[in-house]
């Protein structure tokens, strides 16, 4: 079974290949376009912002909404194809990600072995245990995270980062 500790290192982890990723990108690199049918850097990052948003609603913390605008990197939203309103600057989406990591290490610390057995809702979804959303939501974060390492190379990088 993974502990809570163990989630939030891994979460934690996540955040800093995020970081590595972008190292050295400006906003301009986060946004160039594979030629092919995907998202660019900007907006996976800021899905995972928002991925990171619901679990801290889930867990019934404070999430970064509605202060930051997330409605460009929610699921199902619009490709970010360029500049545009609601497009955040990289270096803030890297600046979020870190107060949410801050905020989700805290709302799992209120957490116990036994409170991740009650069921949860989720969006739209039926009702299932906490710790099953949470290494659902967590798969999902490292999903996105390793589509990083392409879109970094994309804005022509060539390195290994990890």
């Amino acid at each position: 079974m993974i502990s809570i500790q163990n989630l939030t290192d891994f979460y934690s982890r996540n955040l800093e290949i995020i970081k590595m990723q972008a190292e050295g990108l400006t906003h301009e690199d986060s946004l160039i376009q594979l030629p092919f049918r995907s998202n660019c850097l900007n907006w996976v990052i800021g899905h995972i912002l928002a991925n990171r948003c619901n679990i801290l609603a889930l867990l019934g913390a404070k999430d970064l909404r509605p202060e930051v605008n997330l409605d460009h990197y929610e699921r199902e939203s619009d490709p970010v194809l360029g500049e545009g309103e609601g497009v955040l600057p990289l270096e803030e989406l890297i600046d979020h990600l870190e107060e949410s990591q801050i905020r989700l290490a805290a709302a799992l610390e209120n957490e116990t072995e036994e409170s991740l057995q009650r069921t949860a809702p989720y969006r739209d979804r039926p009702e299932r245990l906490l710790s099953y959303w949470l290494f659902f939501l967590y798969f999902h974060d490292s999903y996105h995270v390793g589509q990083t390492e392409i879109l970094r190379q994309a804005a022509g990088k060539d390195d290994k980062i990890i």
